[in-house]
């Protein structure tokens, strides 16, 4: 959360690292031997071994340790440059007028890639298509898929569907007490995006866009959720790794009582919100949710054949998520904010041409 340095927070994450270091000790071989263990040995062994054993022989014996060492994961620290930008402006806000420069330089920025993403967008079915395309290409046998790796699939495309179409929407109808399928269609554009990349981060601009412009939810809200919900909601990749290591016990005919399957849960929930929002990410997380329940790492090669195209649905599940906390954050809010800088006109009749005072009143 709080980086040393925010440059190398921008292209890799501080981790706790092992190092295996060697550590030479020093024992006295002859130290723990009394007269008794010295004559018997004298009169069974040979002369050169008498003398050997009753000489003060000190040896290294080599031992190892391990020691923390200081780590990166290669991947950028969102968190951490998420909570800088939340301190940096709310530092900026206080400083009014003196901080206008830099918010002005920062909205332009976020309209110029506004406007870059609008001309990806159009060129995004081609891409998505050969993307998956050369998916497809690379499998040598589609029978792989009719076995257990394909129960597996539909396994987890159920339970994203549960989650994604009855679980969320339930949530958002309880708190806003409004269709929450309208709200989905709003952003059926970052959801459609979040298929074609399999990254919700890459999806971030998409998403704020339809949140703000299709669901009207306040910039403020959204600017704030989207990139915390980007990083650390990860519900759609916590289902897919629950399921993936009781499929992996299963095909090593190990039995999964109750309280491993809770082991399981809590750390495929603990594991996806360190998981990265780029594509096939979990697969990294998965090594954790399975050496906590000692189920053997190497396996997690069986899902692979299908992880590439699991992953655009756990995305999906993943940004659905995020936009609809966005929306119940906002509708819980929405009070206590007031109303943007730029749909707020000056009352003051200084400032208000003659005759337009009631407009601009009836206007904010």
């Amino acid at each position: 959360m709080f980086p040393d340095n925010i440059i190398v927070a921008c292209y890799s994450a501080y981790r706790s690292d092992q190092k295996k270091e060697e550590v030479k000790a020093e024992q006295d071989a002859a130290s723990g031997l009394n007269a008794t263990d010295v004559t018997s040995a004298l009169t069974s062994l040979v002369t050169t071994a008498t003398n050997n054993i009753t000489e003060n022989i000190t040896e290294e014996v080599a031992q190892f340790e391990w020691v923390p060492t200081k780590g990166s994961t290669g991947q950028p620290n969102v968190l951490g440059i998420v909570v800088f930008s939340v301190l940096f402006g709310v530092m900026l806000g206080r400083m009014g007028e003196r901080g206008r420069p830099i918010l002005d330089f920062c909205q332009c920025v976020v309209e110029v890639t506004m406007k870059l993403f609008t001309v990806f967008l159009w060129y995004s079915p081609i891409g998505i298509a050969f993307l998956i395309a050369s998916k497809i290409v690379e499998m040598e046998d589609f029978s792989v898929l009719l076995g257990q790796v394909g129960f597996y699939f539909i396994t987890v495309i159920i339970g994203l569907f549960i989650h994604g179409s009855i679980v969320l929407p339930a949530l958002y109808f309880l708190a806003v007490r409004r269709n929450p399928y309208k709200f989905i269609a709003g952003i059926s554009q970052a959801m459609a995006t979040a298929f074609g990349t399999s990254s919700s981060s890459a999806t971030m601009p998409v998403t704020l866009k339809c949140l703000e412009h299709n669901n009207h939810v306040d910039p403020r809200v959204s600017s704030f959720v989207i990139p915390v919900g980007a990083t650390i909601n990860m519900d759609g990749t916590a289902l897919y790794e629950a399921v993936a290591a009781l499929f992996i016990a299963q095909v090593n005919n190990m039995s999964m009582d109750m309280g491993k399957i809770v082991t399981i849960s809590i750390t495929a929930t603990a594991a996806s919100i360190g998981a990265a929002g780029v594509p096939q990410a979990g697969l990294v997380t998965m090594v954790i949710v399975l050496a906590a329940v000692g189920l053997p790492v190497d396996d997690v090669t069986l899902i692979i054949v299908v992880d590439w195209f699991l992953d655009r649905f756990r995305t999906m599940t993943n940004v659905m998520g995020d936009s609809l906390g966005a929306g119940i954050v906002y509708y819980l809010s929405k009070d206590e904010l007031g109303p943007l800088e730029h749909e707020m006109f000056d009352t003051e009749p200084s400032k208000v041409p003659n005759g337009q005072e009631g407009n601009a009143i009836t206007a904010v």
